[in-house]
């Protein structure tokens, strides 16, 4: 199992962050590696159990996984993917600091069957993943509410 956590600062308020981050679409502007990120169903409420079909690219690869919202509080998200070869857990804790949210982002990938083998090979490319998501992630937010979207546009 690989695990990476990273801390965060977002200049945004913490009901507007958790609800942005929430849409888990919204994953297509914050982590380097998903290329496309839909609703497996369109219209469906943003609850516990939505779902969503994600495109990655990892290393010129192309994967897909289906995600599903498994956590949806105040203060946390979970997401869990799945395919045939691995489970991807992005977990977010999330907590107010002078108007701001600082996100604790913990993504842990667990292989499936032979592809276990490649464990150890590819930690450091998820360390490098990680790095990127600290990047990408506050432009992508900014990007969002100083466009004027609200949390869920």
């Amino acid at each position: 199992m690989i695990q990476v956590e990273r801390t965060l600062t977002l200049r945004h308020p913490l009901p507007d962050v958790v609800a942005y981050l929430a849409d888990f679409s919204h994953a297509e502007e914050w982590d380097p590696g998903t290329v496309t990120c839909r609703p497996a169903e369109p219209g469906a409420p943003l609850a516990e159990g939505a779902e969503w079909l994600n495109v990655s690219t990892f290393r010129g690869r192309r994967t897909e996984l289906r995600y599903r919202l498994v956590r949806l509080e105040d203060e946390r998200l979970t997401f869990v993917g799945q395919n045939g070869t691995a489970t991807s857990t992005d977990d977010l804790t999330f907590r107010e600091e002078s108007g701001a949210t600082v996100l604790t982002y913990r993504a842990r990938l667990e292989f499936h069957g032979l592809a276990r083998l490649a464990t150890p090979f590819l930690r450091g490319e998820f360390e490098r993943l990680g790095d990127e998501v600290t990047r990408q992630m506050p432009h992508a937010v900014d990007s969002h509410f100083d466009s004027g979207g609200g949390p869920t546009s």
